[in-house]
């Protein structure tokens, strides 16, 4: 190395270690792709991309639950980002089914970079809302992105659409494949009628179609699930699935612990856990869902807002008045809490309260719970608000404001663990990862491979 000239090692990028790290990253990355773009070409299983602004986490979990009940599924939820699509397209077994795919963006061009790589057979639009407004700006924009997913549809592929949301409708006169549509529009020619949810009612539903009427039963707890249940069974139908498999699948599926979960406290409250994410457009939705609730006392705790135009006073001020219209006591937690303009006859009363701690937040509903009350706790997943359900009976040790990680108390599962303990805690993980690869590296390479039987 010390007989190269300043010139090669500069040009070759051993002059600093960076340039070289990111070289090899590069490079890394590329094989990534191209394994996962030869993995989608082998593949005997009917690949099905599924996007939207909201509905698509359970509308991917749903149709894999219902496709199960047929054949092996491949699926890919919640974190939809374009490394965890090559991650799994990667790892796609030659012989499995059906894959399912939950696409999700972040900025302009992410979906035309994700479908070239995914080439799905069936492509599933879910609504279109303001979403990451600081990157799209609008609508329109989003649905310009979400529409490359079904433009990279063939000809014999299919789209499954959501025929109530106008900028998804368009989208039939953007593909070469033909189209079928799903909604509560007599348009639709999966046509969802009898919606009914008011917990302790579950939802239940019936789908229209020409081939006949179906009942489903649900485990959800709120209304605007009509939409992920009517687009998998939809697809499902699509995929000639007979109805009665949908029915006992749907009827079986449980609704995810942190996206409209019901948490149920032995001699204490109900609480109906919303944490995954919380765009504005979505708040209307969780307070109709709480305010049809059959319950003695109602608590919402809102914590941080996202995916809203203009001022942030505007947003938390709506959000105040919404949820004051259908609950007794509204918490509002976390930096942005002062943004509520609510009322001093409602501060001094109690009837809202402004905390800037989740710690504090779970403290006052333990002092205050009631057996016969619902409590929504809805809010973005960096604040963790799940803690406030979790420490109802729980001695939860975690309070951390921002820990950083991205999923759920649950998924990560040490919230009974000061957070100071948790690096240690992984590292030990990790290590006890890395020596049981290590262990079955050594099995492979060292076990003779069995011999034939002789003839």
């Amino acid at each position: 190395m010390e007989q190269l000239s300043a010139r090669a090692k500069r040009l070759l990028g051993l002059d600093r270690a960076g340039p070289l790290r990111s070289n090899l990253r590069r490079l890394k990355g590329k094989y990534r792709v191209a394994m996962a773009r030869l993995r989608r070409r082998r593949t005997k299983a009917t690949v099905i991309g599924i996007t939207g602004s909201s509905a698509k986490t359970t509308t991917a979990e749903l149709l894999a639950h219902i496709l199960e009940g047929s054949g092996s599924v491949h699926k890919l939820t919640v974190s939809n980002t374009f490394n965890r699509l090559i991650e799994k397209l990667w790892r796609l077994p030659r012989n499995s089914a059906y894959a399912v795919m939950e696409l999700g963006v972040m900025a302009k061009g992410d979906m035309a970079r994700m479908a070239s790589v995914l080439k799905p057979d069936i492509a599933i639009m879910t609504l279109i809302a303001d979403e990451h407004h600081s990157a799209f700006g609008g609508r329109a924009a989003v649905a310009a992105e979400k529409q490359a997913l079904v433009e990279s549809l063939a000809p014999d592929g299919l789209a499954i659409l959501n025929v109530d949301d106008d900028l998804i409708a368009a989208m039939a006169l953007n593909t070469v494949a033909p189209s079928v549509t799903f909604g509560r529009s007599e348009r639709a020619r999966y046509r969802a009628c009898d919606i009914h949810a008011a917990y302790p009612q579950r939802l239940s539903m019936t789908i229209h179609w020409p081939g006949g009427a179906l009942a489903l039963r649900t485990r959800l707890i709120a209304e605007h699930f009509w939409l992920a249940v009517a687009a998998a069974a939809a697809a499902a139908l699509e995929l000639g699935v007979d109805a009665r498999i949908i029915a006992e699948r749907v009827s079986t599926f449980e609704p995810m612990p942190t996206r409209c979960g019901v948490w149920q406290v032995r001699g204490g409250p109900t609480f109906f856990v919303d944490t995954a994410k919380t765009p504005f457009h979505s708040l209307g939705l969780a307070f109709d869902m709480l305010g049809r609730a059959d319950a003695g006392y109602k608590r919402v705790v809102l914590g941080q807002i996202a995916d809203y135009a203009g001022k942030p006073a505007k947003a938390y001020g709506s959000a105040y008045r919404g949820a004051r219209a259908v609950c007794d006591q509204i918490v509002f937690v976390g930096e942005h809490a002062h943004r509520s303009g609510a009322a001093q006859e409602d501060r001094d009363s109690g009837r809202f309260l402004e905390m800037r701690s989740v710690r504090q937040v779970a403290e006052h509903v333990r002092a205050t719970q009631r057996p016969d009350e619902v409590i929504l706790v809805k809010g973005s997943r960096n604040l963790h608000l799940e803690r406030i359900a979790l420490a109802a009976d729980h001695d939860v040790r975690c309070w951390e404001p921002v820990c950083g990680y991205p999923r759920s108390c649950l998924e990560c599962g040490k919230y009974l663990i000061p957070f100071e303990q948790h690096r240690e805690i992984r590292a030990a993980e990790k290590d006890e990862l890395r020596a049981v690869r290590k262990r079955a590296s050594l099995w492979r390479r060292f076990t003779p491979f069995p011999r034939r039987p002789s003839t």
